[in-house]
């Protein structure tokens, strides 16, 4: 069990080259494989400001399966092929070893890469591809060489140093506004996640991971999501990727961060997309009512604490939030399911434990 988490069964199994990788299963529904970012690690995730309530949402929607990559969390760190090969024979490898005959799959960031790929050459595995935040087409230029040498400077120099450089500059790629603890938990991740050396020469072989020849030959339903701001893959990529991709359809995000968190404006509308996207090929819990999947994983949280008869400020207490902010969660929670008036506390909670 994660801590701080849900109960996730880490499994581990190895790659054609014998790399030992751990991938994690939690949630429940049909099965959601997440090929996923640069930096993971499986257990700090449940931890993070950034992700906790990503993969808490997720899992009401489906079974999510998460891996590490080779190099990177609780997978092996002793490797030297970072290719996008090797890469995408990791996905193969995880998704033989989970059990799964065909799944929806979720490409983000640097992963979207190996999905696409994956994607390609087994269509009769996948049901539906989401492409979060990612691009397809590498842009060749002497400016994107000269940024990609200075990123690989900052790492060489930065790497999981409190305040460093990089950490700076990473966090402002990543999540512009990020506050104190969201930054804090990038710090830890460094050095949780892998070393410099890996983390040096995995930059280098994704800046190689070109697979623009590949997007025509996309066959299942593709749904690109991209926020309009973001600053680590440019929202061109995601424009990029609809273009090439046969009918694909383009979400934007209204946001400025490549993950989008949960209590800004644009994470009910990625639910939302998701959740219809995915259920339209049975992914989609059905169990539990719609208007309630639209409920982030911090107003269920505050929700719960109310169906317990705890007053505002004692949920504000109990989950280090300010009572403003818990009001702003329950007049949230009440619009998204349509309740006013005097009796909207009670109709939500009972909303709640009927699912």
């Amino acid at each position: 069990m994660s801590q701080g988490g849900p109960p996730q069964e880490v499994r581990f199994c190895r790659s054609a080259d014998g790399t030992r990788l751990a991938f994690a299963v939690h949630g429940a529904g049909p099965p959601l494989l997440l090929s996923c970012c640069w930096l993971s690690h499986l257990e700090f995730d449940w931890e993070s400001p950034v992700w906790r309530n990503f993969l808490l949402d997720l899992g009401k929607l489906a079974t999510v399966i998460r891996y590490d990559e080779r190099g990177f969390g609780m997978s092996d760190w002793d490797v030297s092929d970072f290719s996008l090969e090797a890469r995408v024979a990791d996905l193969e490898a995880v998704v033989d070893a989970a059990g799964l005959d065909r799944c929806a799959m979720v490409g983000m960031s640097q992963g979207g890469p190996v999905a696409i790929t994956y994607s390609v050459r087994h269509p009769d595995r996948v049901s539906r591809l989401v492409l979060y935040g990612t691009y397809g087409v590498l842009v060749r230029n002497t400016e994107s060489e000269e940024l990609e040498r200075t990123f690989q400077q900052l790492i060489k120099v930065g790497w999981a140093r409190p305040d460093s450089t990089f950490r700076r500059v990473f966090t402002d790629l990543m999540i512009p506004g990020a506050t104190e603890e969201q930054a804090g938990w990038l710090d830890a991740l460094q050095a949780r996640a892998t070393s410099t050396d890996n983390a040096m020469r995995s930059r280098a072989a994704r800046a190689e991971a070109d697979v623009g020849a590949l997007l025509s030959e996309v066959s299942v339903p593709t749904l690109v999501v991209h926020a309009r701001g973001d600053r680590m893959n440019d929202f061109s990529d995601g424009r990029e990727l609809v273009s090439r991709i046969p009918h694909a359809r383009l979400v934007t995000l209204d946001s400025e961060n490549h993950i989008t968190l949960s209590d800004e404006p644009a994470w009910p509308v990625f639910l939302e997309e998701l959740g219809a996207f995915l259920a339209a090929d049975g992914v989609a819990a059905a169990s539990t009512p719609a208007a309630l999947r639209t409920l982030t994983a911090r107003e269920i949280d505050v929700l719960r604490l109310v169906g317990r008869g705890s007053a505002n400020a004692e949920v504000a207490q109990a989950l280090s939030l300010s009572l403003r902010t818990v009001e702003r969660h329950l007049s949230s929670i009440y619009a998204k399911l349509g309740l006013t008036g005097r009796s909207a506390r009670a109709a939500a909670v009972a909303r709640l434990l009927s699912s």
